[in-house]
């Protein structure tokens, strides 16, 4: 399949894009088309899925347009998608019951505070590895069905089908002939026991649904279907390699072995680590997920968010005026030996795991009279660092994983301050990989694998190329030092105790 090229199509929350990859796993071209974002109350927020599907269809034709790329060339379409973001149709015309539901929506939470005080959580936990909360699928889902008129009886009568958005997609390329969604999709409803590897009946029942509305769950790199001949495409494509994107980005990033793990550095902080083929029971503030299912094994990931890591640099910019831009911040911090004791605990909208405490403030403490603009810019970066350590530590220590090395992706990677001073306080490798649209590729090499354009996934390794590898340089007695003042500083800022 010399030549061959992947087409991705990454349906985001703010709109979607389509990116054509070479056989070498290299961009070739992109296009993104938005669409709109509706708030019908406050803390709603929807989705139209037919305005997504259309705004699907322009990105590609404009991609194999502007690229002058022949449909003959693509081998397979790949997916990946905002996670969570749930719609209902109706299976004999297609049609949406109502708009999606994004995971950002939080008309679940009085779904959510009602499960948990009826002691569901350690059931719901047990088979999802799920927290109970609106960000997951399944209460918005349930809110569809109690308030949309007429859907549980359709429902009941078998007419109406639900799907993420990459069921959604798939449904429609395949004029309504195929409706699955992946492994790594399913497990991020709240209804997917990913022990058991099936729609759990308990759950869907606890949420008004039928089993018969759930879609087929299948490995990423199996043949979800194919496309329909029409307006977009003039001969049937495969469409394989779906994903949901911090999944496929993980697997753009090859951490395909136990203690690989992944994070990307944007206005906060997504880490997801490989833990293996077997679930393992998150530490408290984490989740299980499946990673992925490829070459017809499971690989299940622990997820942690930091909630402000990125955004710090931000606002030394726009807010504190310290900087006039973010690339400055690296040479001050490089100008000072230390931060001369001073940390700063960026609790900008409360603190995320390992913490959870909505309620605490950010402080910069420790300043003495020798203080400079130089010590609280590194203090600001080294926060991101220690936020990054508290969440692996979580994630290793507990459960007797080691970690290998972290890729990392996004702006921040470039400040070489901050990734030698984050594998400092690892005491890993942090490898930052010439990765352009890390989501976008993920899925790419999936469905490579699946019409055989790469034979495994060791093949896949070849293709990633790698910019820089910080190593740790720094004593461990330095380094515990150091993160023991952190922990001082941010117990300072903590409301409650944890």
């Amino acid at each position: 399949m010399s030549d061959a090229k992947i087409l991705a199509i990454d349906q985001s929350t703010s709109g979607t894009k389509a990116v054509i990859f070479s056989d070498q796993g290299k961009v070739v071209h992109r296009c993104t088309e938005n669409h709109e974002q509706y708030y019908p109350q406050p803390d709603w927020v929807e989705h139209d899925p037919e305005e997504i599907f259309e705004k699907t269809k322009l990105a590609i034709k404009n991609v194999l347009k502007e690229s002058k790329t022949d449909l003959s060339e693509i081998a397979a379409v790949a997916i990946t998608n905002q996670r969570e973001t749930v719609a209902v149709w109706d299976r004999t015309n297609g049609k949406p019951v109502y708009n999606a539901i994004v995971w950002q929506c939080q008309r679940g939470a009085a779904v959510c505070k009602t499960l948990k005080e009826q002691g569901y959580s350690e059931m719901v936990e047990s088979k999802t590895g799920l927290l109970i909360d609106p960000y997951f699928s399944a209460t918005g889902l349930k809110w569809i069905m109690d308030n949309v008129e007429g859907v549980k009886e359709k429902a009941a009568a078998g007419e109406l089908v639900f799907g993420t958005m990459d069921s959604w997609i798939i449904y429609n390329l395949t004029g309504g002939k195929a409706h699955a969604t992946d492994y790594s999709n399913a497990s991020r409803t709240m209804l997917y026991n990913i022990y058991d590897l099936k729609w759990d009946n308990e759950l869907l029942e606890l949420m008004g649904l039928h089993e018969s509305m759930a879609p087929e769950v299948k490995y990423s790199d199996a043949i979800f279907g194919y496309t329909e001949i029409g307006d977009v495409f003039d001969r049937e494509i495969p469409i394989t390699g779906v994903m949901g994107d911090s999944h496929a980005a993980l697997f753009g990033q090859n951490c395909f072995k136990k203690g690989m793990a992944k994070t990307t550095y944007g206005t906060g902080s997504s880490i997801m680590m490989n833990i293996g083929k077997k679930p393992m029971k998150s530490p408290q503030g984490l989740v299980t997920s499946i990673g992925f299912g490829c070459k017809n094994e499971i690989d299940y990931v622990f997820e942690g968010n930091v909630h402000c890591t990125g955004d710090i640099i931000n606002w030394l910019v726009k807010d504190l005026e310290l900087i006039s831009n973010a690339q400055q911040s690296e040479a001050l911090a490089l100008s000072v030996d230390d931060t001369n004791g001073v940390y700063m605990a960026p609790a900008f909208v409360g603190l995320g795991a390992p913490y959870w405490d909505n309620a605490a403030k950010a402080s910069i403490s420790g300043m003495a009279r020798s203080t400079k603009k130089a010590h609280v810019v590194r203090a600001a970066l080294e926060a991101i660092a220690y936020q990054i350590k508290d969440l692996v530590d979580l994630m290793t220590k507990g459960v007797g994983i080691e970690l290998s090395d972290i890729r990392v992706d996004g702006g921040p990677t470039k400040n070489e301050f901050l990734m030698q001073f984050q594998s400092d306080m690892l005491s890993s490798n942090v490898v930052v990989n010439d990765v352009e649209e890390a989501s976008a590729l993920g899925a790419a090499f999936a469905g490579g694998i699946g019409v055989g354009l790469w034979k495994n996934l060791d093949e896949l390794g070849g293709l990633l190329s790698t910019r820089k590898k910080y190593q740790p340089k720094m004593s461990k007695d330095v380094k515990e030092k150091l993160y023991a003042g952190w922990l001082k500083a941010v117990n300072t800022v903590i409301t409650k105790n944890v």
